[in-house]
C-alpha cells in the first residue's frame, strides 16, 4: 500500500466513500500549541493526535526525549482517534511531515496496515482547495487491535554499538559534525554514523522528492539496498521521517527510538565529531 497521499488523492477517497480516519499530528518543538493551532483550522472530521503524550512516553534522559509509548497506551490512544480495525489512517501537520511521519512509523509497526501521509501537509491541503473548520472533533470510540512490538524492531543504544550496516544521522550538518548543539548536553555524533540530513529527501516546501531523488540521496551515504540500514535524530521523530523515505524505495530503516537525546545523556558512551572523511568508503564502517 502507498505511505504517501497527495491532497487531490485525499479528497477523492473521501468523496468516494472511503471513510479515513484522519489525524492532526501539529507538533513544534519547545512549543505547546499544536492543539491550539489544530482548533483554529484542521481537515475535514480529523482528530488531534498528541505526539508528547501519546506518541511518546516519559522517562529519564537517557530514555530521551521522546521514547516509545506503551503498547496499550498507543492502543487507547488510536482506539481515542476513533481507529477502526482495517480503516485507511491519514496523518498529517504543518511541519514538513515530522511529527506525522512519526505517527505513521508507530501505527504501521504497531500493525495498522494502511497509514498514508498527506504529502505537504496543511499546506498542501490548502493549496489544493481544501475545506478546513474549526473546533474539537471528537469521534466514537475505535475498536483497532494493535501489535505488541515492544521493543521488537527498534535499536537501543547497545544494539546502536553494535551495529554493523550503514547508521544515518538524520540531523542538519552542523549538528552532526559537533559545531553546535542547541539541545542536547554533548555535541557531536555516533561514531561511524554517516549525515543523511532530511532536508536532502524534501523539496523546499516540504513535500517528499522523486524517488530516485530519494535513492540518490541513500547512495550517497551508501545506504544501499544491499546492507542494513539504521537511522537516528535528536529525539527519534525525524529518524522515522527517514523511515518513510526508505519505504519510499523499497530500504527498510531501522530506528534508534532514543537518539541522540538519549546517546548524548548516557554516560560513557564515545562521540565523535567533524565531517566524515570524503575519501573513506561509507560501506566499511
Amino acid at each position: 500500500m502507498a505511505d504517501l497521499i497527495t491532497a487531490a488523492e485525499l479528497r477523492a477517497l473521501i468523496e468516494e466513500g472511503g471513510d479515513p480516519r484522519i489525524l492532526d499530528v501539529r507538533y513544534r518543538l519547545g512549543f505547546t500549541d499544536g492543539r491550539d493551532r489544530y482548533l483554529d483550522g484542521h481537515l475535514p472530521g480529523a482528530v488531534f493526535a498528541d505526539l508528547e503524550e501519546e506518541l511518546a512516553a516519559h522517562g529519564a534522559p537517557s530514555d530521551g526525549r521522546h521514547p516509545l509509548p506503551a503498547d496499550d497506551d498507543l492502543e487507547r490512544a488510536a482506539r481515542r482517534w476513533g481507529i477502526r480495525r482495517d480503516q485507511t489512517v491519514v496523518v498529517y501537520d504543518d511541519a514538513r511531515s515530522l511529527p506525522a511521519s512519526r505517527a505513521w512509523w508507530a501505527l504501521r509497526r504497531a500493525g495498522v496496515a494502511d497509514v498514508r501521509v498527506l504529502d505537504g501537509g496543511l499546506a498542501a491541503w490548502r493549496d489544493a482547495g481544501g475545506a478546513v473548520e474549526r473546533g474539537e472533533v471528537v469521534p466514537p470510540p475505535g475498536d483497532v487491535v494493535l501489535t505488541r512490538p515492544g521493543s521488537t524492531g527498534v535499536l537501543d543504544a547497545d544494539a546502536v554499538a553494535a551495529w554493523t550496516g550503514v547508521l544515518l544521522d538524520a540531523r542538519a550538518p552542523e549538528r552532526f559534525r559537533g559545531e553546535t548543539e542547541p539541545i542536547d548536553p554533548v555535541a557531536g555524533h555516533i561514531p561511524g554514523a554517516r549525515n543523511l540530513p532530511i532536508a536532502e529527501v524534501l523539496t523546499a516546501d516540504g513535500r517528499f522528492r522523486s524517488p530516485s531523488e530519494i535513492e540518490a540521496a541513500f547512495e550517497a551515504v551508501g545506504a544501499g539496498e544491499e546492507v542494513p540500514i539504521a537511522a537516528y535524530c535528536g529525539s527519534g521523530v525525524t529518524a522515522a521521517q527517514l523511515a518513510l523515505a526508505g519505504a519510499l524505495i523499497g530500504r527498510e530503516v531501522t530506528v534508534y527510538p532514543g537518539s541522540w537525546s538519549a546517546w548524548s545523556n548516557t554516560p560513557g558512551l564515545p562521540v565523535e565529531t567533524g565531517a566524515v572523511p570524503a575519501e573513506e568508503d561509507p560501506l566499511e564502517d
